[in-house]
């Protein structure tokens, strides 16, 4: 009898990936849209900038973590399923379930964010190009050729960019450490992501998140982005945000691990003949 109840167990913590990284699409993927149609206001840019798509992201990343964080402990991104997996004991059994969860979940929220802005994308895109693309998935300098950024810079970037994300992610989870008290945790994540999409946005949008990409960079090819896997120079460019993340959480949490995780204090036995709290 234990072996459906775990299915069923993985079932509930899917299902929290699912809603909770559809959260965080809904408002990341919609403030940026909104921002695009921002185009049409006279004058131009009067919907929004890239300082109110940072703070929408880190909001949809503290909104998907309440969302899912009880069921599945909501990693929303498989760079932090991956990561856990490799340091923190997660199950990876778990790890391509969660990966799906997330990335169907991206999938969803990209679809209903592409039909709720149709009319806007194709008055400002009518050929549903680059140009929008950012909408829904990455590229590398945002599209911009003026910036020559390509796949291996943009690599790179993801990479650095994603290692900060797990580093810190491991700091503030962390109960050996300083963690937020209160249930601050999702807070403190969405304010990273904030400080990430400030800091680090330029040569790649920081994607930091496969599942953020494919999945809405798959829904926007499926429904008129022809050019959605390759970016503003015709090459092939949606591995770099699924890569990069991966190895970048990996690098991250890796040396959060050797500086800092490793030295800390353990927690200490009961002293002898003291009966342990949880039985007093």
């Amino acid at each position: 009898m234990a072996e459906p109840r775990a299915k069923s167990g993985l079932l509930k913590e899917m299902s929290a990936e699912f809603a909770g990284t559809m959260i965080l699409i809904l408002f990341g993927c919609g403030v940026v849209a909104q921002v695009a149609a921002g185009e049409l206001t006279d004058p131009p840019g009067g919907l929004g900038d890239h300082d109110s798509i940072a703070w929408a992201w880190g909001l949809g990343v503290t909104l998907g973590v309440y969302v899912a964080a009880r069921l599945s402990g909501a990693h929303l991104n498989p760079a932090v399923t991956v990561a856990l997996a490799a340091f923190r004991g997660f199950s990876w059994a778990k790890v391509l379930p969660y990966a799906l969860a997330q990335t169907a979940g991206a999938f969803v929220a990209a679809l209903l964010v592409r039909w709720n802005y149709s009319e806007a994308l194709a008055k400002i895109d009518p050929g549903h190009t680059v140009k929008t693309q950012t909408v829904f998935s990455t590229l590398p300098a945002n599209g911009n050729p003026a910036l020559p950024v390509h796949e291996w810079g943009a690599f790179r970037d993801q990479v650095i960019g994603t290692a900060i994300l797990l580093l810190l992610i491991m700091a503030v989870t962390d109960m050996l450490n300083t963690a937020p008290a209160a249930n601050m945790g999702p807070f403190i994540t969405g304010l990273i992501v904030v400080g990430i999409g400030m800091a680090w946005g330029t040569n790649a949008g920081y994607a930091i998140n496969p599942a953020r990409d494919f999945g809405p960079r798959l829904a926007s090819f499926l429904t008129g982005y022809g050019g959605a896997w390759r970016d503003q120079y015709g090459n092939f460019y949606f591995w770099v945000p699924i890569l990069g993340p991966l190895v970048g959480g990996l690098l991250g949490a890796g040396l959060y691990k050797f500086f800092v995780g490793r030295l800390l204090p353990t927690a200490l036995p009961e002293p002898p003949g003291r009966t342990p709290r949880s039985q007093s």
